[in-house]
């Protein structure tokens, strides 16, 4: 009887992006690329795809200069993590990324349901990792938003909760409030 090692192997951003190009997933496959592991998403569900949908009309009133909103757009982070979050909002302008993906971003939005323990542990490790400056889960099973801020390359240091009434200014723009209903559906 023989031993086998098993080998795994993690995946670089740049063979993954070749990996994609050379048709390697399917036009369909929904995955992201985290810390050198490809991730398949889970489908959305309605009340998914309708707190995106939220959660990018009420940034894009709060940022309407200076910054791009993107959503379920792939983000650059680190040569081994190409996480696509819900909403990210991103310094510049759209044009500012057409030969690269962002590499940071003044605050990303994750919507969760049947993502959520993966969202406040692999997702809330990463973002904080890469000095992402804010990061807030829109917790659909719990109808609540969690905001976490200040970030020390490896966790978030400050973490709070919104319920329904409560309402925040986002780092990025102070001067701007969003409710938790204008994020929950």
């Amino acid at each position: 009887m023989t031993n086998t090692a098993l080998v795994h192997h993690r995946w670089s951003r740049s063979e993954y992006e070749r990996m994609a190009v050379a048709g390697v997933f399917a036009p369909e496959d929904r995955l992201e690329l985290i810390d050198g592991e490809i991730w398949e998403i889970t489908p959305q569900s309605s009340l998914h795809a309708t707190a995106v949908r939220k959660a990018e009309e009420a940034l894009r009133s709060v940022f309407e200069e200076g910054f791009d909103v993107r959503v379920q757009l792939p983000m650059a982070l680190g040569p081994d993590s190409e996480p696509e979050p819900d909403v990210a909002v991103v310094p510049g302008h759209l044009e500012d990324y057409r030969d690269a993906h962002p590499c940071r971003a003044a605050l990303v939005v994750e919507i969760s349901d049947s993502s959520l323990d993966y969202d406040r542990s692999t997702k809330a490790r990463l973002y904080a990792a890469n000095d992402i400056g804010e990061y807030w889960i829109v917790n659909l099973v719990d109808s609540h938003i969690v905001i976490y801020r200040q970030s020390d390359g490896g966790e978030f240091r400050q973490q709070m909760m919104l319920g329904i009434g409560d309402s925040i200014s986002p780092l990025a723009n102070p001067d701007e409030e969003i409710t938790a209903t204008d994020l929950l559906p």
